[in-house]
């Protein structure tokens, strides 16, 4: 399993070195046909898609700074296509989590309620913001992500101390078959005012930067509220399917999103979040996280400097 981990990073990062390093900007646009920068962002997207799955991150979180910074397009429209990004992927793997009892209907609808009313708002901020403020910005938020989950030391089955009146009327409960000893685990959330108020900055975040929300629902969901591991992670795609679209529609509103550059990354994304959706169940966290962590500070710093104009 690991060499399969291990040839799936080898080549995402074939696909995204012969975007890095063959330059950016109009003098690589100049040198590629037409249809080489559609090819290029399907291919990436499609292994973006299958890590950003078993990492519980949304693709957009990764698809924002990568195609930001080492593809020649506005970041308006790479982060409308962020947010459709973020979008497909969930609705990519949702069926498969729910069916899989990974993903909680009941969790998930009231923080996705909050996030999806604040992330039009966020939207609209980062329209009004000059692109050299968003740029910089997005490079500070990345790296605080990345800052974020290297020092979360999550658990599996956090133990949730006594009955929180607001979950238990949501019903934010359930059960989950432990891999390791083969019987059901009952869990339930707790802090639920706390995680409400969370999701409304998280929905703020995503929509001005058109990142999606996995980031931040996982550790939010597992650390804050209590919700194991694996259902976190598979109810944070439910809640980016539900919290995405309302910002998405601000996007098209304002003519920000291109059909060459959504849908090869759309289709790419949604390939590989149904083979990630499959994995979530065999792959090893740790590698993923590791990969996942890797490439968000590398292109977290790319797009500060960008941001900054010291490497355009």
């Amino acid at each position: 399993m690991k060499s399969l981990v291990a040839a799936m990073a080898l080549a995402a990062g074939l696909a995204f070195a012969s975007v890095a390093w063959g330059g950016t900007g109009a003098s690589m646009g100049a040198s590629w046909p037409w249809w080489g920068w559609p090819l290029a962002l399907f291919v990436v997207c499609f292994f973006l898609g299958i890590i950003a799955v078993p990492a519980g991150v949304g693709g957009g979180v990764l698809f924002v700074p990568i195609v930001g910074g080492f593809f020649p397009f506005h970041l308006d429209y790479v982060r409308g296509a962020g947010i459709l990004v973020a979008l497909a992927s969930a609705l990519a793997s949702g069926p498969s989590l729910l069916r899989s009892g990974l993903a909680s209907v009941r969790l998930g609808l009231p923080l996705a309620l909050v996030a999806s009313v604040t992330s039009i708002a966020g939207a609209m901020i980062g329209f009004a913001l000059p692109t050299q403020v968003v740029q910089t910005a997005l490079g500070v938020i990345v790296l605080a992500i990345v800052v974020l989950m290297a020092v979360s030391r999550r658990s599996e089955f956090p133990h949730v101390p006594g009955h929180d009146p607001w979950a238990d009327a949501l019903g934010m409960n359930g059960l989950i078959v432990d891999a390791r000893s083969g019987e059901a685990v009952s869990w339930r959330a707790h802090r639920t005012p706390a995680g409400l108020v969370i999701f409304l900055l998280i929905g703020l975040l995503a929509g001005m930067f058109g990142l999606g929300a996995g980031w931040a629902n996982l550790p939010a969901l597992n650390l804050l509220m209590g919700v194991p591991l694996k259902v976190s992670a598979g109810t944070s795609g439910f809640i980016l399917s539900l919290a995405s679209p309302p910002a998405a529609w601000v996007y098209v509103n304002q003519g920000a999103v291109l059909p060459a550059i959504a849908v090869p990354s759309v289709v790419g994304m949604m390939l590989g979040a149904r083979i990630g959706a499959k994995l979530l169940h065999v792959l090893p966290a740790a590698v993923i996280r590791g990969i996942v962590l890797a490439l968000l500070a590398f292109v977290g710093v790319r797009a500060l400097l960008k941001g900054l104009g010291v490497w355009n």
